[in-house]
């Protein structure tokens, strides 16, 4: 079995379709709720960097960071191939170190969760907050629990791109709703054009929010950023939810005072 994040590739398969709609969200918000004007971008734990790449495309001036030696390079294969220009930065998302702030961030996709603790958290967005000028703005994506007893929901996946067939089940083995961990598991079968098959399996903790637990992160950080509006994971612009027990994808717009 191979790591999944030694696969980029197969992490941009599996989040392509979202990344058009994200984009529009993200360019959307910037001229709804910036104060001035919005180019230079930054996107913590940027994974394989489809998102990076995808806003270069658009003109910005982007900046990723990421622990992963494997994505970084991914993502820098894929902007010298497009002849786009981006930042890649390997880094801690805990310690967020810039010359020049930036205008706007995002974070989507739970990478927030994989910081597992409320002192990391807290930590992100204080580096965060001090990373983005003031009327800028901080976009956080990510699945929350409900209130009461859930079951976790185990997801299945087929897509085809470039003569490659990938199969993908998410699924949550562990939960431990004292620690406040969940265990998630993703397994891929990537079959190439060529019959070779991939098989791939990857387990990581991330942190569990319920919507109350999420707010009451977010005042602690109300001195550097206030709550303009949240959605779900529709990313329609033009309908967004309260923050809520009834909100278990959120989206949450956060500008930076």
């Amino acid at each position: 079995m191979a790591d999944w994040y030694n696969y980029p590739q197969y992490f941009d398969m599996l989040f392509r379709d979202e990344t058009p709609v994200e984009v529009e969200f993200f360019q959307q918000a910037f001229e709804r709720f910036a104060k001035g004007p919005v180019n230079r971008v930054f996107e913590p734990g940027c994974g394989s960097g489809r998102l990076v790449v995808a806003m270069a495309a658009k003109g910005y001036d982007v900046t990723g960071l990421d622990l992963s030696d494997a994505m970084l390079d991914y993502m820098r294969r894929k902007l010298r191939r497009r002849k786009l220009d981006a930042t890649c930065i390997k880094g801690d998302m805990t310690r967020i170190e810039t010359s020049q702030p930036y205008d706007a961030a995002f974070c989507t996709y739970n990478t927030f969760r994989h910081l597992l603790t409320e002192q990391d958290a807290l930590a992100h967005l204080r580096s965060m907050g001090d990373a983005i000028r003031p009327g800028g703005l901080y976009i956080l994506g990510m699945h929350l629990i409900p209130e009461e007893e859930y079951e976790a929901v185990v997801e299945r996946f087929k897509m085809r791109q470039g003569g490659t067939t990938l199969w993908t089940t998410i699924s949550v083995p562990e939960t431990d709703p004292k620690k406040r961990l969940e265990t998630l598991r993703v397994v891929l079968k990537a079959v190439r054009a060529s019959g070779e098959t991939i098989r791939i399996r990857s387990e990581f903790p991330l942190r569990l929010y319920t919507p109350t637990q999420l707010k009451r992160l977010l005042k602690k950080v109300d001195d550097r950023f206030e709550i303009v509006r949240s959605f779900d994971f529709s990313y329609d612009i033009d309908d967004p939810l309260p923050l809520d027990k009834e909100l278990i994808e959120a989206l949450v717009v956060l500008r930076r005072k």
